[in-house]
C-alpha cells in the first residue's frame, strides 16, 4: 500500500513545524531569499545515487529532486558573535528526500555549492557533506530574485536562475510540506551514516514564477536533465538551529 506523507508537527499541531527541538545546537544561521525548485523523477533513476541504508521518500510513487539557491547570514555558534564576512554567503544545493531505518524522514544532498571557502571546508570536515567552492551571487529587487553560481573546480557545474515571488501560501498543501518541511540531514563518512537535526518555524512560503532557468548542477550530480517546468516556492527569511552530526 502506497505511503502518503505524514506532516511533521509539534504537540500544538502546527503544520510544517519542526518535529523536535535541537537541544544542543552547533550552529545558528538565517536563510534568506530562498527558492525551492522541484522536479519529480522515476525512483529507479534516483535510487543508485542514495546510500543503501536509506530509503527514498516518495510522494505518490515518485521521487523528487530539488535545486535550492539562497543566502546564509549570521552563521555562527549560538554562543559566539557573528563574523560579518565569514558568516554570510550564497549557497545552492541539489537534494532528494529519504527515510532512515527507523522511518525518520530527511534530506540527502547530492551537492552543495557555497561561495565561502571556509564554509566549504568546515562543512566537509564536520558534517561530511559534499560541498563545493563556487563563485555565486544573489540579488533581490522587490519580488524578483536573481541567482548565479559557477563551480570553481572539478566538473563544470553552474546555474543562472531568476524567480518572481508571488502570493503567500496561507495554508500549505500536502505536497508543499512534503517538499519543504524537512528537519534532518543525512551524510556519509566512510562506512558510517551521519545525521544532523534542524529546527525552525514553519516556512513562510510564497508561490513563485521562474522567469529564467539555466543550470547543470542537477546533471553534475549524476541525474538526467530535469524535464518540464519545476514546481517553485519562495521564502524571504527563516531563522535556523542546526544540531551536531551524529550516527
Amino acid at each position: 500500500m502506497e505511503r502518503r506523507f505524514s506532516i511533521n508537527r509539534y504537540d500544538d499541531g502546527v503544520p510544517g513545524d519542526s518535529p523536535s527541538r535541537v537541544s544542543h545546537p552547533l550552529m545558528r544561521q538565517t536563510w534568506r531569499d530562498l527558492t525551492f525548485l522541484h522536479w519529480h523523477y522515476d525512483p529507479a533513476v534516483v535510487r543508485p545515487l542514495v546510500p543503501r541504508e536509506l530509503e527514498l521518500d516518495l510522494y505518490e510513487g515518485e521521487a523528487w529532486v530539488g535545486l535550492v539557491p539562497f543566502r546564509i547570514t549570521g552563521l555562527t555558534h549560538p554562543r559566539l558573535p557573528v563574523m560579518p564576512w565569514l558568516s554570510s554567503f550564497a549557497e545552492t544545493n541539489v537534494r532528494t528526500y529519504v527515510k532512515d531505518g527507523s522511518g525518520r524522514d530527511g534530506v540527502w544532498f547530492f551537492s552543495l555549492d557555497a561561495a565561502r571557502l571556509a564554509a566549504v571546508i568546515g562543512a566537509r570536515l564536520a558534517y561530511a557533506l559534499p560541498y563545493f567552492w563556487a563563485c555565486m551571487t544573489v540579488r533581490s529587487d522587490g519580488a524578483a530574485t536573481h541567482y548565479t553560481s559557477r563551480r570553481r573546480y572539478g566538473r563544470l557545474a553552474e546555474s543562472d536562475i531568476r524567480v518572481e515571488a508571488g502570493d503567500a501560501i496561507a495554508e500549505p498543501g500536502e505536497l508543499d510540506l512534503f517538499l519543504t518541511a524537512r528537519f534532518r540531514l543525512y551524510a556519509r563518512r566512510g562506512d558510517h551514516l551521519l545525521c544532523g537535526a534542524i529546527e525552525h518555524t514553519p516556512w513562510p512560503l510564497q508561490r513563485a514564477t521562474v522567469t529564467e532557468l539555466r543550470q547543470t548542477l542537477v546533471q553534475a550530480a549524476g541525474l538526467p536533465e530535469p524535464v518540464g517546468a519545476p514546481l517553485a516556492h519562495f521564502a524571504r527569511r527563516i531563522d535556523v538551529l542546526v544540531g551536531p552530526p551524529g550516527p
